[in-house]
């Protein structure tokens, strides 16, 4: 059976930054001012839900990361979101961007922030990343088709 890397040191890093206010508003700051599509992407957001939805799909995502099972069908759900033919799709393109105001958000609020905790994060990220992308990318072939 293969052992799976659990990113217990991101989940560590997530939570110091978590006891800390501000963490998740300070990111979508940075997030806001990443890219010019960034902005309106999110004009008609309800920011305290947005907020909560996206700490929860950090959790998830560094769970997928870990190979948890249990993390399958919320990854599909938020995939299916952010998907080309979802109601917040996502254009693979402008993940770099969130994961660099994710990592900027990371390195302002944990204190034990460094080269490797950034580099891991950097990993668990970008499984995510790679999902999402893969359902945009299977959404507009099956909207072609």
């Amino acid at each position: 059976m293969p052992v799976h890397d659990t990113y217990d040191d991101v989940q560590a890093s997530y939570g110091r930054c978590l006891r800390k206010k501000g963490f998740i508003t300070r990111f979508y700051e940075i997030l806001m001012q990443s890219h010019p599509d960034m902005e309106p992407m999110f004009h008609r957001t309800d920011f305290g839900q947005q907020r909560k939805a996206l700490r929860r799909g950090i959790s998830i995502s560094i769970s997928f990361a870990a190979g948890s099972p249990s993390a399958q069908y919320s990854m599909d759900q938020m995939a299916e979101i952010h998907s080309r033919i979802g109601r917040a799709p996502v254009d693979p393109s402008l993940y770099r961007f969130w994961l660099d105001s994710l990592i900027q958000a990371l390195s302002e609020t944990d204190p034990r922030f460094n080269d490797k905790v950034e580099a891991r994060w950097r990993e668990a990220m970008q499984k995510t990343i790679d999902y999402f992308s893969e359902a945009f990318a299977k959404n507009i072939a099956r909207k072609t088709a």
